[in-house]
């Protein structure tokens, strides 16, 4: 049994780690000075759909003039050229910035658009993209560091490792060859990439201040594409044979079932699509509508409200907080282990 005073220290370590991330998300996550809405309450909607939105500079706190935000690349493709600069031109968004006879401006969607009607391809390096790299060189960094400790076969894992080695031992074993069986070599680097990648970019979404890549509904169209292709190319006869000739259906009913299959083809990748982009949005949002309550309670009752409310909040915001990390590992874990299981129907042999 721990004594007194080994109690106490832990009560106000586990206080000072509360505040910490309480505050922390309420600095870096909620700007002040929204509008209020008709009632003079405060409206947490805008806050709460900047933050969950991709963005042409990559904000970290403050709001207006006040606000620290980190300029990022905008490339411009336009009829007459390409256009390069940075977004601190754009003074976040106040500002027009002209290059010849070219204007441009960011709409209220926080898209660029070119005042004289011109057709524009935007290829900046906006927060997701930016994000995305930060998580690519990581991935290579812990995936060329883990692998370095092979050299030596004799020493025991450890650090790094340790925590990476069962991951993806896990997944390989339990996820990859349980569902794709004697072909699962040929499959394995590209969804323990899968895995780490949605992972990697879960967990850097839940720092304050960071992007929201998984719960761009973008990027998880393009890794649910990539699964749809997979699964398209190298699907062998019998998976073809069984969406455009269902085995054991009377002839009478292949009108009905031979589209139903057919659909199911799409509906499959557009599936883990929506689930990955879904469960991580809506993570974000909860947790900023429970920090949002406490700016809602200042409108309402004051200085006093917004602290009678805020312990409450904070508990709430700490427990789904707390609840995200687990989505984070558990949402890569899905978005894998379907993947595997649509490649490995296309690629088994008829029985």
């Amino acid at each position: 049994m721990p004594t007194i005073k080994q109690q106490v220290v832990m009560i106000k370590k586990t206080s000072l780690l509360f505040l910490l991330i309480f505050f922390s998300l309420t600095a870096f996550s909620l700007p002040g000075g929204e509008p209020a809405s008709k009632d003079g309450l405060y409206n947490p909607v805008p806050t709460i759909m900047h933050h969950i939105a991709d963005a042409h500079e990559w904000h970290l706190w403050g709001e207006g003039d006040n606000s620290f935000s980190i300029p990022l690349p905008v490339i411009l493709y336009t009829e007459q050229g390409l256009d390069i600069f940075s977004s601190s031109e754009f003074n976040h968004g106040k500002s027009k910035v002209v290059k010849d006879n070219r204007v441009y401006s960011i709409d209220s969607h926080s898209h660029i658009v070119e005042e004289g009607g011109a057709e524009i391809i935007d290829l900046s390096i906006t927060k997701n993209v930016a994000s995305m790299l930060i998580s690519v060189f990581l991935l290579f960094f812990i995936m060329l560091r883990v692998s370095r400790t092979y050299k030596n076969p004799n020493i025991a894992p450890s650090g790094l490792q340790a925590f990476i080695e069962p991951l993806v031992l896990f997944v390989r074993d339990d996820i990859i060859k349980d569902n794709i069986g004697s072909k699962h070599e040929k499959f394995s680097p590209l969804l323990l990439t899968f895995f780490f990648f949605i992972l990697i970019n879960n967990l850097m979404g839940l720092l304050p201040g960071a992007a929201n890549v998984t719960g761009n509904i973008a990027v998880t169209f393009v890794l649910s594409l990539i699964t749809f292709l997979v699964t398209t190319l190298f699907g062998n006869k019998n998976y073809w044979g069984h969406i455009f000739k269902p085995p054991g259906v009377p002839l009478a009913l292949m009108p009905i079932m031979v589209p139903i299959e057919i659909i199911g083809m799409f509906t499959k990748p557009f599936a883990l699509m929506i689930r990955l982009f879904a469960n991580i949005s809506a993570g974000h949002i909860i947790i900023l509508s429970l920090i949002s309550l406490i700016f809602i309670a200042q409108s309402a009752m004051g200085t006093g409200g917004a602290w009678g409310v805020a312990p409450v909040s904070a508990l709430f915001v700490l427990f789904i907080y707390c609840i995200e990390v687990l989505v984070a590992f558990l949402q890569a874990y899905i978005f894998t282990l379907l993947s595997s299981v649509f490649i490995g129907l296309a690629v088994q042999d008829g029985h």
